[in-house]
């Protein structure tokens, strides 16, 4: 049984770690974790209920948890509409230390396409499209992949 939560926690740790290596932090996979969870979390209040279990269903069991965590499923969802609203919101979810993480709007651009490109790498092409098809245009740019 232990064999089997080894195997969803490595799962997990396989994104976090590809995004410490996106950030250009590979030492520092705790930042990455807290990034990883707050634009998940960010990302949540911009599609749909059913968007979203579409999307639970790709993810690893651990993000699975990220995602859903104090998620209140009948609150309306705040959209944004822009690219400083949407990084301004992760910081927010990165609360207490999303300052310190995302020191600047750039920080916040980089790490929420650091996030896309480790998720579009995890979830189906047609799941990626369905997102995007549902964002704001300026949030569709952010799931460009990042060289």
């Amino acid at each position: 049984m232990a064999d089997i939560f080894y195997k969803y926690a490595q799962k997990g740790n396989e994104m976090v770690n590809e995004l410490a290596e996106e950030l250009g932090i590979p030492e520092d996979k705790e930042t990455a974790f807290r990034i990883m969870r707050a634009v998940l979390r960010a990302l949540r209040n911009q599609i749909s209920v059913e968007e979203s279990f579409q999307l639970l269903a790709q993810l690893p069991m651990v993000m699975k948890g990220l995602y859903v965590e104090q998620w209140k499923i009948s609150r309306k969802p705040e959209h944004v509409r822009n690219v400083y609203d949407f990084v301004k919101l992760v910081r927010h979810e990165d609360h207490p230390v999303g300052t310190h993480d995302l020191f600047t709007f750039k920080d916040g651009v980089n790490a929420v396409m650091a996030v896309f490109k480790v998720l579009r790498a995890h979830i189906s092409e047609g799941e990626v499209e369905d997102i995007i098809s549902v964002l704001p245009g300026p949030l569709k740019e952010l799931w460009k992949v990042k060289s």
